[in-house]
C-alpha cells in the first residue's frame, strides 16, 4: 500500500488555538510526524480534539532549563517547527528562529501571526472578527441595509492563516529539496484575510466605488443567486449564475418570464424576488430536492450541523467517520498514488510524552524526575 506523500518528516507543534493545530492537521493526514509540544497542566489541553488527529503529544515546560534543552534535542532532528505565538515571545523564551536554524540549518521555521512579524500591527491582538474587519470582508458581509455579519466560519484564522502556512511550508519543503537549506515562513492571517477578498476587490477597482453590503452578485443581491425559505420552514440554496442555468431554473418553475432579467435592478429585481419566494414557499425542502435535484442549475438545501455529517456526499468521500463511537474529520484533500492517512483519534495531553524522551535516551526514573520537577 502506497505510504502518504510526507512519511518521514518531523514537525515540532507549538501552536495552541485554531490556526496552527489545523494546519499541522493537514501535514500529520500527509504523513508528517507531527509532536504537539504543550506546557505541563496546560488549560487548554491537548486544543480542539477534532483538528489533533493523526498527531502525538507531550508535555514540556520552556522556561524551565532542562525542558529547553529537551527542545533543542528534537529540533535538531525536527524538519518543521510550527508557532503561534505573538511576535516576539519566541525570542524571549530563546527558540526564535535565528537561534534554531543555527542549530538546525535545515529546519523550516513557520510563525502565523494576526498581523505580520512586522509592520506598524506587529504587536496588536485580535482574532478572526478583527482580521476580517481589518480586510474589508465584514464591510460586504451581511444583508443591505443591516449591520455587518459575524461569520459563521473562521475564515481568516483557516483561510488567511492555517491554509497559507500549509502551502507556505510545503513550498520551503521544496526549496530545501534543491538548495538543503531550511528558510521562515511568516504567514499573516490579515494578509490572507484581503487576498480571500478577491471578488469584492476587483469589483471597487473596476467600478471604483465601495461595494455595497448585500448588494454585489455574490451577496444576495440577485434571485439568481440566493436562499429560498420552503414550505416547511426550510431553506434551499440557489447559484444559477451562468445564464444556462438560469434559464433552466425559470423554466422549472414555471417564470420563463424572467429569463433575460436576470440581473435587473429595481422594481424588476424585487419583483422577481417575490415571485421566487412566493414560489419556494408552495413546496417543502424535500420535495423541492426531488423536483430539482438532477436540474442544471447550482441548486441545494441549506443543511444543518447534523444533516451536513449525515450527507451521502460527504460520507461517500470519507470527510466523516466513526471510530469507536466517536465522529472523526478526514483529510479533504485526495491524492491518488500516495493517499492521505486514515483519521486516527487525537491524542491526550501528553500522551506520548514518556516515548518521546524514551527515544532521546531517558530511563524511567530520569522521566519520573522530570515530571516531578514540573519539567514535563
Amino acid at each position: 500500500m502506497s505510504t502518504p506523500p510526507l512519511r518521514g518528516l518531523k514537525c515540532l507543534d507549538l501552536s495552541r488555538q485554531l490556526p496552527g493545530p489545523f494546519c499541522s492537521m493537514l501535514l500529520a493526514d500527509l504523513g508528517v510526524d507531527v509532536l504537539v509540544i504543550s506546557a505541563p497542566n496546560d488549560p487548554l489541553g491537548i486544543g480542539i480534539p477534532l483538528i489533533q488527529r493523526n498527531k502525538r503529544s507531550m508535555t514540556l515546560n520552556l522556561k524551565a532549563q532542562q525542558g529547553r534543552e529537551i527542545f533543542l534535542r528534537l529540533v535538531r532532528e525536527a524538519d518543521i517547527l510550527l508557532e503561534g505565538f505573538r511576535p516576539g515571545v519566541t525570542e524571549r523564551l530563546g527558540i526564535d528562529y535565528p537561534t534554531l536554524s543555527a542549530l538546525n540549518p535545515r529546519l523550516i521555521y513557520c510563525s502565523i501571526s494576526g498581523y505580520g512579524q512586522d509592520g506598524p500591527y506587529r504587536n496588536k491582538v485580535g482574532h478572526d472578527l478583527n482580521y476580517l474587519g481589518y480586510a474589508g470582508v465584514l464591510s460586504v458581509s451581511g444583508a443591505a441595509g443591516q449591520p455587518p455579519t459575524v461569520m459563521p466560519v473562521q475564515v481568516a484564522d483557516i483561510g488567511g492563516g492555517a491554509l497559507m502556512a500549509a502551502v507556505g511550508i510545503l513550498a520551503a519543503l521544496f526549496a530545501r529539496h534543491h538548495s538543503g537549506k531550511g528558510q521562515y515562513v511568516d504567514i499573516s492571517m490579515l494578509d490572507g484575510s484581503v487576498v480571500w477578498n478577491v471578488f469584492h476587490i476587483l469589483m471597487y477597482l473596476v467600478r471604483g466605488s465601495q461595494p455595497e453590503r448585500g448588494q454585489t452578485q455574490l451577496t444576495g443581491h440577485y434571485p439568481c443567486y440566493a436562499v429560498y425559505e420552503t414550505k416547511d420552514g426550510k431553506y434551499v440554496t440557489v447559484g444559477a449564475l451562468e445564464p444556462h442555468f438560469w434559464a433552466n431554473l425559470c423554466e422549472r418553475l414555471g417564470l420563463s418570464h424572467f429569463i433575460g432579467d436576470q440581473f435587473a435592478e429595481g422594481p424588476r429585481r424585487e419583483e422577481m424576488f417575490r415571485e421566487f419566494r412566493k414560489k419556494f414557499r408552495e413546496k417543502t425542502r424535500e420535495e423541492w430536492l426531488q423536483q430539482l435535484g438532477d436540474v442544471d442549475i447550482c441548486f441545494g438545501p441549506v443543511n444543518d450541523i447534523p444533516e451536513a455529517l449525515a450527507d451521502p456526499q460527504v460520507r461517500h468521500r470519507g470527510i466523516v467517520e466513526q471510530q469507536d463511537g466517536k465522529l472523526l474529520l478526514g483529510c479533504p484533500i485526495k491524492l491518488s498514488e500516495n493517499p492521505p492517512r486514515r483519521p486516527q483519534a487525537p491524542p491526550s495531553l501528553g500522551s506520548h510524552t514518556d516515548e518521546v524522551l524514551s527515544s532521546l535516551g531517558f530511563n524511567p526514573e530520569a522521566i519520573a524526575d522530570l515530571r516531578a520537577q514540573g519539567v514535563v
